[in-house]
């Protein structure tokens, strides 16, 4: 299981990154953004599963990043890696925190968003 401190951790040591809280009326949205030009590579949420087309009743913390069409279809299995929340879903996936492991695999996604998004 990842959860969202590891995420913090992983993009601060990797790309100088600390998340950026910019929504008052969410205040657990954590954009990661570049620090040369302000652009997106991933956004931690906590949702209700039910927004992904899951079930239960509490919020769950999930990931988006940019990821190139043609491995879209690939990742995605309807559990652990869905379609993105509120983003473009041909060009961004959303990872279930709490369901994906192991790590290593989430880093290469995040890596792969941080250099998409350059």
């Amino acid at each position: 299981m990842l959860t969202r401190e590891d995420i913090f951790k992983h993009v601060k040591e990797n790309y100088g990154t600390l998340p950026d809280y910019p929504f008052r009326k969410f205040p657990n949205f954590a954009v990661l953004r570049h620090a040369s030009n302000g652009k997106w590579y991933g956004l931690v949420m906590n949702v209700l599963p039910e927004k992904l087309g899951l079930d239960g009743n509490e919020k769950i913390d999930i990931l988006n990043l940019k990821c190139p069409p043609e491995l879209n279809a690939g990742l995605r299995n309807g559990r652990d890696i869905l379609p993105a929340y509120h983003m473009n879903k041909e060009h961004w996936i959303s990872i279930v925190l709490k369901r994906i492991d192991p790590k290593g695999e989430v880093y290469h996604l995040i890596e792969e968003s941080f250099n998409l998004t350059k």
